[in-house]
Order: C-alpha cells, then structure tokens, then sequence
C-alpha cells in the first residue's frame, strides 16, 4: 500500500457573502427557507447504521413564528443511549485505525459541501430554527463551520508532526492515539457551527461519539447529519440521540468506557456534569476528559477618550446581534461620566433605527428569542427593573410573544454597579449600563474584574495607550478573549482561539489546536537499533 508524508489543503478562512438585493445567494437562501419552511420533516435519531423512530415525537417550529410545525424529531430511552454507546465502541475499532489522511478527507469534504450545494439549505435551517438573520446564519452556519472543518484538519497536522528528538543509534517518536473509550459531545441550541464542531472535532482524532444536541436545534442539526453522511462519515462514528439530556447523562457517565465530554451549554448543568463524573471517577478505565465552554457576562468599557459613534455602534452589535444569544455578548457596559451624555444620545437614536421580525425580511436586524422559558424569563428581568428603585429602562422594554417570541433591544441604567443584571447571565437583548466618574477608571477596572463569576470576553475602547495597556493588565483575568476597540463578539477560527476561564469553561479554545489535543492520548516510542547486551555501566570498571 502507497505511504507518504502528506500535505493536506492550506486551510483558509471562508469568505462571508453578502447577500445584497438581487444577488444569487440572497435568491438561493430565500428558496431554501421556503421550501423548508413549507415542508414537515421528521428527524431520527442515528445510532450505528439505523435510523431509530420511536413513535414518542416532540415538534419543532420556529422562534418567530411558534405556531408554525416545520417537523417532528424522535425521542429516545435508556435502551437507545447503551446502544449508542455500544456502536461507538464498536465503530472504534475500526475507525481509530483508519489512516489520517481518509479522516482528514471526510471531513474536508464535509467543509466543501457546506460551502457549496448545501450553503443555503444550512443558512435557511438555522435562519428557520433559531431566528438567526441572513448576516448571522451565514457567519455561524456557513463560514465558521466551514473553518472549523478546514482548519481542523490543518492543526491535526501540526500536532502529529510535532515529534521529539533523536540521536543517531536512538529514534524517538511520538504517536497520538485517541482516546481509549468513546466521546460525549453536548451541543447548544445558539451555534450551528458548535453543534457540528464538538462531534466532529474529537471523531477526526480518531474518536467515536455519542452526540446529545439541544432539543432547540435538532431542525439545524438534521443538515449537519445530512452533510456527514454525504462526506464519508462511517456508520457509528458519530451517534445522534435525542431526549431527557439528565437520563441521557447519567447513562453515559456511568459507563466505564466514558473517555471524555465536549460541552456547550450552561455553567450550572456543566459543573453538574463535573460532580457526576468526580462521583464515578473509580468506575472508569481512563481518567476522563472534561472540555467545556460556559457561560458568560462579558463587558464593555469605555476609556474618556473613547470614539462615542465607535463605542456606541459596537455596543449595540455586542449586545444585539441574534438577540444577545451568545455566550460572548454584551451584557454589562461601564461607560465615563463624561461621555455619557453623547453616548446616551448616539444609542437612543441608532437603537430607534432597529427592525425587528422574521429573518426571511432582510431589513429586520433582531428577531426573537429562543424559546417560551428564555422569552419569560427576561421578561421578568425587565418588569423588575421597572419597579427597582436602582435601575430605569432607558431603551427599550417591550416583548410581545402572540406570534413569536420578541424582546425589544433593551438598555438599564442603574445606579448600583452590582446590580442583579450586572451580574446575572441573561442571554438575551438585555444590556446593563453602568456610569462611572472619569477620576475612577482604576477603581472601575478593579469592579469589572471583581463583579463577575464569569471570564469569557470583554472589551475596552480608547484612543489613550496607556489607557490600553493599564486595562488589558489589570483585566488579565476577566476574559479569555479580550478585544481592543471592537465589540466582544465575533471570534474567527484560526485567528482568535475562543474560550474563557473562571466560571466560564475550561479555556481549551474552540478553534485552534490546543483543543484537539484534548481528544488525543500521546504514545512515546523509543527504538533503539544497537541494544546493549550486558548490563554493566563504565563505571563499574577498576
């Protein structure tokens, strides 16, 4: 059989289009959502080679439009997550010894069928099922998935190239075998480039997966089993089960074969996770993996020498791009005295510019909320800082949920730098101003780094250097993705790893090589070719 050392495709970022009036992708995607949007599908779960229908089915419909089914997906019981479990062992055996570049190849191809026949099937899926705009869909579901595949593949090179030393009667090498069990992957319903990618990302080292995606994005979720399947990805690799995400956990992390967990998802339920994997630490063959991306309640701070349009345009891209549903949104902002007054004006005016509706009209620049419980849950979050005596609405505060599940972009001003939602994560278009004397920027630094539990993005605007350089020391600890004079969301695989620490994760960095790492066990081999045949040392000798 022919071997080589192989050099796969340099990996490059993939262009974002721009979906402009009469251009082709805005006609295709526009297609795709209608077609979609007028057929019922029904979704199985994937376990081994079978699709598995239970009968037991819950709907689907979208966020902006709740009444309306776009399909049904099919829950599972205990019996289903064991046999997940089971074909993921079993397809280990083949699978981690299949040759790198054929792992390399599936999912390269995998990254070329999302950019091209199924771009606008993808882009409508997410558009439909998570209310996401064209401009958000097309980043996450297109293009950052996209990047994903590619560049995971150029950083599994790296790593297996990365070798020790040899000397000349000695050769040194380093194997990087996956992990010796199977892999847990729990998804969150806000990225569809993340529910693909955690799966995906520890199965091209050589893993085999049981993959639990938010019940909120099985509609999305459904495209990417689609797309694996077409690129090449063996039956059994990557397993798909839906229902009670407790049942479904408790199951696997009692399993002795439980090699390792990749999450999305809430701080709460993660640290959950941890304790139960802490409580079963003797029944496993291997010391687990624990890979997790959480939570956050990232900030913006203005420096007194802040750009007032700069700050304000990216604050509101911050706090307001899909409705503030992402883990790296705006949520807290710390803004001078002095430019308060200009700040306040710029946002009240660029705010009343703001459409909000479906994501099939292009105009709309937020949409709604994820589900019933989010839409009620920041209701009641908004209703009570009308009544605080610390806070006032300053923007915004109206929800309507009869069609679909709309929060108006809001601003609170409070008054009390701990305030519940300077604090709180709320995952949603809620933003927390807080105003600060321009003679307290140390003293404000030091509040940033000391109101939250979480780290994961921040972001401080100045024209002043120092300014600069005094903010990104003394919040060194405050976020893992840190940005200078842009908003805090937005991070681009290969070009800023992402991740957080504190309560926010375990800072492995979605999207550069030190994440895959986690999902391989390395082999040390020492040949040595002229073996010594008595045990004696020199100096031994008299």
């Amino acid at each position: 059989m022919p071997k080589g050392f192989f050099n796969v495709p340099k990996a490059v970022n993939e262009p974002v289009k721009a979906y402009t009036p009469n251009s082709p992708e805005k006609a295709a995607v526009l297609a795709a959502y209608q077609k979609m949007w007028n057929e019922t599908i029904d979704v199985p779960m994937h376990i081994g080679s079978q699709e598995v229908r239970t009968g037991n089915t819950r709907t689907m419909s979208a966020p902006h439009d709740h009444k309306h089914i776009v399909g049904t997906y099919h829950l599972g019981e205990a019996t289903h997550v064991t046999q997940a479990i089971d074909a993921a062992l079993e397809a280990r055996k083949k699978w981690a010894n299949m040759p790198w570049e054929h792992r390399a190849a599936i999912f390269l191809k995998a990254a070329e069928l999302i950019a091209g026949p199924y771009r606008a099937r993808i882009n409508a899926a997410t558009m439909i099922a998570q209310s996401k705009t064209i401009f958000q869909a097309e980043i996450d579901a297109a293009c950052e998935l996209i990047d994903f595949l590619r560049y995971n593949v150029a950083f599994m090179t790296q790593i297996y190239s990365d070798q020790p030393a040899s000397v000349s009667d000695i050769w040194n090498r380093v194997e990087y075998r996956p992990l010796e069990g199977f892999v847990y992957a729990i998804t969150p319903f806000n990225f569809t480039a993340i529910a693909a990618n955690l799966p995906a990302s520890a199965a091209l080292m050589g893993n085999t997966v049981v993959w639990k995606p938010s019940d909120s994005q099985v509609f999305s979720a459904k495209v990417i089993i689609d797309v694996f399947q077409e690129a090449g990805v063996p039956d059994g690799v990557i397993n798909v089960i839906f229902g009670d995400p407790v049942m479904i956990t408790d199951i696997v992390l009692k399993h002795p074969d439980f090699a390792g967990v990749h999450y999305t998802g809430s701080t709460f339920v993660f640290k959950e996770i941890w304790k139960k994997i802490g409580e079963n630490i003797h029944t496993y063959k291997t010391y687990p993996r624990i890979v997790g991306e959480t939570g956050g309640k990232d900030f913006v701070l203005a420096h007194p020498s802040a750009d007032v349009k700069q700050v304000v345009a990216n604050t509101i891209r911050g706090a307001f791009e899909f409705q503030g549903q992402k883990c790296s949104a705006a949520s807290r902002a710390y803004f001078p005295k002095s430019l308060w007054p200009a700040i306040k004006d710029e946002m009240g005016k660029e705010l009343a510019s703001i459409k909000m509706g479906s994501p099939e009209d292009f105009s709309n620049f937020v949409t709604a909320v994820i589900h019933e419980g989010s839409f009620d849950k920041l209701v009641s979050y908004i209703e009570q800082a009308k009544q605080d005596a610390d806070a006032e609405i300053l923007f915004g505060g109206n929800y309507d949920k009869s069609v679909g599940y709309f929060i108006q972009p809001t601003v609170i001003l409070t008054t009390n730098p701990k305030y519940k939602t300077m604090e709180t994560e709320l995952f949603g278009p809620v933003l927390t101003v807080y105003v600060y004397e321009d003679a307290d920027w140390k003293d404000t630094l030091t509040l940033i780094d000391q109101t939250s539990e979480y780290a994961l993005t921040g972001a401080v605007f100045s024209q002043d250097r120092y300014a600069i350089v005094e903010a990104t020391q003394a919040l060194e600890n405050s976020a893992g993705n840190f940005y200078i004079n842009d908003k805090p969301t937005g991070a681009v695989v290969g070009m800023q790893p992402f991740g957080g620490a504190r309560a926010s994760g375990t800072n492995d960095k979605a999207g550069s090589m030190q994440n895959l790492l986690r999902w391989v066990s390395p082999r040390t081999i020492k040949e040595t070719f002229v073996t010594p045949a008595n045990y004696r040392y020199p100096f031994l000798g008299e």
